[in-house]
C-alpha cells in the first residue's frame, strides 16, 4: 500500500505506543498545536489498568508540572523522603531528603497513564487510535516515512504519512525492531538472577521503601497505595511462580525483611505473582532516519533502582520539545543531539543499577568475598557523609550534569 491509497492520511508526527513516553510526547505536541496520531495495540482500558511501577523522581514531576500534566499526581501521590536497608537483623534508615533536600514521589503508573490519556484526548483533542493491529514502519530513511496498521473495527489497512515517527512501544515493539544491528548497537547485560514480583492487597508495612539484604536473597517492599503493596523476592531466573505458595512467600518476606526492632509485615491476599529476569539493554543510537525511540524501546533498566519510568519521561521531554522546535521554527539542534543527550543519563542510571545490584544480591551469591564487599559498601553508606551524598544523588537522579 502506498501513500496515494484512498485510506492514507498525513500528520506531522506518528507516535507508536501509548505508554508514559509516547503520551507525554503527544501531549507536548498538542499543547503546541502540532498534530499527531498516537497508535496503540492494546485497548485504552487495558493500558489504564496495566500494573507498573510508580516511583517518580522530583525533577520528572517538575517536568510534568511545567507541561500541565501533574495536577492529579501532586494531589494524590505519596511523597517519600527516606528508604531503609535491613541486614543482619537490624534496620538502617537512609533519610535522603535530609542529605539533599530532594524527595521521591510514588504514583502508580496506571494512574499516570490515565491522566496522560485524558489530557491528550479529552483536554487537548489528540488523535489516539487504540487496539490497532499489525503496525509496520516504512521509508524511515526518507523525508516522508509512513506507518501502516490494520483498524480493528473495520479490518481495513490504513496508512499514515508523516514527517517523524516516535517509537515508544516497548522492548518488543516495531520501533526497536526497526533498529537492526546494521543500524544500531544493542548493548545488553544479564544479571543472572530473577525477581518474583508480587502485589499484595495489604497496607504498607513501613512509611518508606525497604531493601532486605539477606543470605537467602534480596527482598523489597514498596508502597503503591494505602491499600496495596509491591513486594519483590530474589529467585532463580526463569523460575515458575507456581513454585511459590503464599505461605512460602510470606515466610521468606518475613525472614529477609526482618529486623529486631521492626514491626511485622502486614499480610494480605497476593493478587499478582510473576518472575522478572533481571537484565538491561541500551540501543545506541536511539534514532534512525526519521525514527526516534523513547522509553523501553530504546533502553531497559531492570527495576533494581526504579529508573525506567524516569528515563521514559526524560526522553519524552527532550523529544517532544525538540519536535516542536523543529516543526514550528525549523530548529533541528534538539533532534540532532537527542540521542547523545538521552544516553548520558541512560548510561549513568545503568551504572548505578549495576552498583546497587551488587549491594542487593552480593550476600546471596555464596561467595564470601562478594558478601564482604557488600557489607563494606553498606557500612560506608551509613558512616561517610560523602558516600551518603553520592548515593543520594544517584538514587534521586539529581546530578547537575549527565
Amino acid at each position: 500500500m502506498t501513500a496515494n491509497s484512498p485510506s492514507s492520511h498525513h500528520t506531522p508526527v506518528v507516535v507508536v505506543g501509548a505508554g508514559p513516553a509516547g503520551l507525554t510526547v503527544g501531549n507536548i505536541l498538542r499543547a503546541a498545536s502540532v498534530d499527531c496520531v498516537v497508535l496503540e495495540t492494546e485497548s485504552r482500558e487495558f493500558i489504564e489498568r496495566r500494573p507498573r511501577a510508580g516511583v517518580i523522581e522530583e525533577w520528572a514531576v517538575r517536568g510534568l508540572q511545567r507541561r500541565g500534566l501533574a495536577h492529579h499526581l501532586t494531589e494524590r501521590a505519596q511523597r517519600h523522603s527516606a528508604c531503609e536497608f535491613r541486614f543482619g537483623g537490624e534496620r538502617y534508615r537512609f533519610s535522603y531528603t535530609e542529605v539533599t533536600g530532594h524527595h521521591h514521589w510514588v504514583y502508580p503508573q496506571p494512574l499516570l497513564v490515565t491522566d496522560l490519556v485524558h489530557s491528550y484526548v479529552e483536554v487537548r483533542g489528540g488523535d489516539a487510535r487504540f487496539s490497532v493491529r499489525d503496525v509496520e514502519l516504512h521509508d524511515l530513511d526518507t523525508a516522508r516515512p509512513t506507518v501502516s496498521y490494520t483498524c480493528q473495527d473495520t479490518g481495513e489497512r490504513q496508512v499514515l504519512t508523516c514527517d517523524f515517527v516516535v517509537g515508544a512501544d516497548g522492548a518488543r515493539g516495531v520501533g526497536r525492531t526497526a533498529l537492526t544491528p546494521e543500524r544500531a548497537r544493542i548493548a545488553r547485560h544479564d544479571y543472572g538472577i530473577g525477581w518474583l514480583a508480587l502485589l499484595a492487597e495489604a497496607a504498607p508495612s513501613a512509611d518508606c521503601v525497604l531493601f532486605g539484604v539477606h543470605p537467602n536473597g534480596f527482598a523489597g517492599h514498596m508502597a503503591r497505595s494505602p491499600e496495596m503493596t509491591r513486594y519483590y523476592l530474589q529467585c532463580p531466573p526463569g523460575d515458575d511462580p507456581e513454585n511459590w505458595s503464599d505461605d512460602r512467600i510470606w515466610s521468606e518476606l518475613h525472614q529477609r525483611l526482618g529486623a529486631s526492632d521492626g514491626p511485622p509485615l502486614t499480610e494480605g491476599p497476593l493478587i499478582e505473582k510473576r518472575v522478572l529476569d533481571m537484565h538491561d539493554y541500551v540501543v545506541e543510537p536511539m534514532t534512525y532516519g526519521r525514527l526516534f525511540l523513547a522509553g523501553d524501546s530504546a533502553h531497559l533498566v531492570a527495576p533494581i533502582a526504579a529508573k525506567g519510568l524516569n528515563l521514559a519521561l526524560h526522553d519524552a521531554f527532550l523529544l517532544g520539545d525538540s519536535l516542536v522546535a523543529y516543526l514550528d521554527g525549523g530548529d533541528g539542534a534538539g533532534l540532532d543531539s537527542y540521542s547523545e543527550t538521552c544516553l548520558r543519563r541512560v548510561w549513568d542510571y545503568q551504572e548505578f543499577s549495576q552498583w546497587l545490584s551488587e549491594v542487593y544480591h552480593g550476600t546471596a551469591a555464596g561467595d564470601p568475598f562478594r558478601a564482604g564487599t557488600t557489607f563494606a559498601r553498606l557500612r560506608r553508606l551509613f558512616t561517610s557523609p560523602t558516600a551518603a551524598a553520592a548515593f543520594a544523588e544517584q538514587y534521586l537522579g539529581t546530578a547537575e550534569h549527565y
